[in-house]
C-alpha cells in the first residue's frame, strides 16, 4: 500500500518539478540570493540530482557515495539540467518500482567512504526525507529565486499569485 503511494506521489510530483525546471531561464542561471547561496543553476541541478539517489536508496542497503561515479555536467546549462534530470526521472521511476513493502522497512545507511552520512534508518523513512521531501524543500527555493529574479512561476499545486492576477 505505501509502495503504491509512494509511486503515485513520485509520479505526479515528477510533472511538477519538470514545469519548476523548465521555467529556470539561462538569462538567470548565475543569479543567487547571497554570497553562501547556490545560483539558480546550482540549485536546479541539484534538484534534478536528487532523483539519481533513488537508485542507491532503493537497490543498496548502504549507499556509499564516494564509490559512485556520477557526472552531471555544467550547472550554468539549464538544457543540460533538464536532460540530467529525464535521465534521473527514468532510475528513479524503475527503482522505486522496483521496492517492496518489505523493503521499505529495512534500514538503509548512506556513507561517504567511512563516515555515515545518513541513517541507519529504515528505507520508508529515507524516502519520505532524504529524496521526495528533499526536492519538495529545494522545489520552495527555486520558486523564490524565480520571484527574485521577476520570473513567471508555473503552477505546481493550483494557480499562482501571478495567475490569480489575470
Amino acid at each position: 500500500m505505501l509502495v503504491q503511494a509512494l509511486q503515485a506521489e513520485f509520479e505526479h510530483e515528477v510533472n511538477s518539478t519538470r514545469k519548476l525546471l523548465q521555467a529556470v531561464p539561462s538569462k538567470d542561471i548565475d543569479y543567487k540570493p547571497s554570497p553562501i547561496s547556490w545560483t539558480m543553476g546550482q540549485l536546479a541541478q541539484h534538484i534534478a540530482t536528487i532523483y539519481y539517489w533513488y537508485t542507491g536508496t532503493f537497490t543498496q542497503d548502504v549507499y556509499d557515495m564516494s564509490a559512485d561515479s556520477f557526472e552531471r555536467g555544467d550547472p550554468a546549462n539549464i538544457e543540460a539540467t533538464l536532460q540530467l534530470f529525464e535521465a534521473n526521472v527514468t532510475k528513479a521511476r524503475a527503482a522505486l518500482q522496483s521496492v517492496t513493502e518489505e523493503a521499505l522497512n529495512t534500514p538503509w545507511t548512506m556513507k561517504m567512504g567511512d563516515k555515515v552520512i545518513l541513517g541507519p534508518m529504515s528505507r520508508g523513512i529515507v524516502s519520505r526525507g532524504f529524496l521526495f521531501n528533499h526536492i519538495y524543500h529545494h522545489r520552495g527555493e527555486l520558486v523564490v529565486y524565480l520571484r527574485a529574479t521577476g520570473n513567471k512561476v508555473p503552477s505546481i499545486y493550483g494557480p499562482t499569485y501571478e495567475q490569480s492576477l489575470r
